[in-house]
């Protein structure tokens, strides 16, 4: 089975080469270069823009980078391409760097933050997209926060803001940890087979808090969500199917009395609910009474919910729990 290559760095020694100035970190048993760039908006950094630092870093990149941002808010739209990958971006906290745009409909280009490539790992950053964010008025229009499409991505204390579609989770695995995710409307949405574990999700409109996009019995994407809290200010359900096979859990997670004592809404497969894998298991708080539920729902096993719910959802070995990022 494919794993993932996400390393237990564990600091426990430096190494400078004086002829070409590489500095390597040790790992395990092995001796691995990095590099790091420093942005910062005031200019005591290598770059100004992080846009820049990612296109400083060479196409097909075998060793990882480190850009650290420093505190501040950085005005502008930026992609981690294909053929860029071993990317750490690190800010200062998800409070102190934010990344904003007001980009809209479709959402294909509207992201503020688009991750493309494999092997990235995010830590300490907020990615928003401002368009009628805070609310202006009513119009339900498409503005991406955030898009992943690259395979094996971390995130770690990061923060995504939006309204409408705030986090599209296209495609790959991926992990959240700690992560603070607002909006309305189907605002984790997409293809992707990932774990979000502690983290917050914060409901600003009524709505739908996720639209898990799985097309077939064999894929093997979902979301899981596991020691999550949902909250907020207007009533949402737990999700509806943007696929025909979408596939959604929520695992010893406290849900507030916003979430919708139907819970699930079939969207645009009413009838064939039973191809739709929604499911609750151990949760708690007043939204997590499931006496009212939509009678379709799943009820798994507990082996499948454990299963779901560790990191063997995205094929990870256990030493990723150990993982520190530079």
């Amino acid at each position: 089975m494919f794993r993932f290559l996400l390393f237990a760095f564990i600091f426990v020694g430096l190494k400078q080469d004086g002829a070409n100035a590489q500095i390597y970190k040790r790992v395990g048993n092995k001796l691995l270069p990095y590099s790091t760039i420093i942005v910062d908006p005031l200019g005591n950094g290598n770059f100004t823009t992080i846009k820049s630092a990612i296109e400083s870093i060479p196409l097909n990149n075998k060793h990882w980078v480190a850009i650290r941002v420093k505190a501040g808010t950085y005005r502008e739209k930026i992609e981690i391409p294909r053929d860029k990958p071993y990317i750490i971006l690190k800010g200062a906290g998800k409070r102190k760097t934010i990344v904003e745009w007001d980009d809209h409909a479709p959402i294909s280009q509207s992201a503020t933050f688009s991750s493309m490539a494999d092997n990235v790992v995010v830590k300490s950053i907020s990615f928003r997209n401002t368009y009628k964010n805070p609310i202006k008025n009513h119009t339900h229009i498409a503005a991406v926060a955030a898009m992943i499409s690259g395979d094996k991505t971390y995130f770690f204390r990061v923060g995504f803001f939006g309204y409408q579609d705030t986090l599209w989770d296209n495609n790959g695995r991926h992990y959240y940890k700690l992560c603070t995710i607002q909006g309305a409307i189907d605002f984790i949405f997409g293809a992707g087979q990932s774990l979000f574990e502690r983290c917050s999700i914060s409901v600003i409109g009524g709505g739908y808090i996720t639209a898990q996009g799985r097309t077939n019995a064999n894929d093997e994407s979902g979301f899981v969500f596991k020691d999550c809290h949902i909250f907020g200010n207007a009533r949402a359900y737990l999700g509806r199917p943007w696929r025909r096979y979408a596939r959604v859990l929520f695992y010893k997670t406290n849900m507030t009395k916003i979430v919708a004592p139907r819970g699930w809404n079939p969207w645009s497969f009413d009838g064939e609910e039973d191809q739709i894998t929604f499911a609750e298991y151990g949760n708690f708080g007043p939204g997590a009474d499931t006496s009212k539920r939509v009678k379709w729902t799943k009820k798994l096993d507990l082996e499948t919910v454990e299963n779901m719910a560790s990191l063997n959802f995205i094929n990870t070995p256990e030493e990723w729990i150990n993982y520190q990022p530079f």
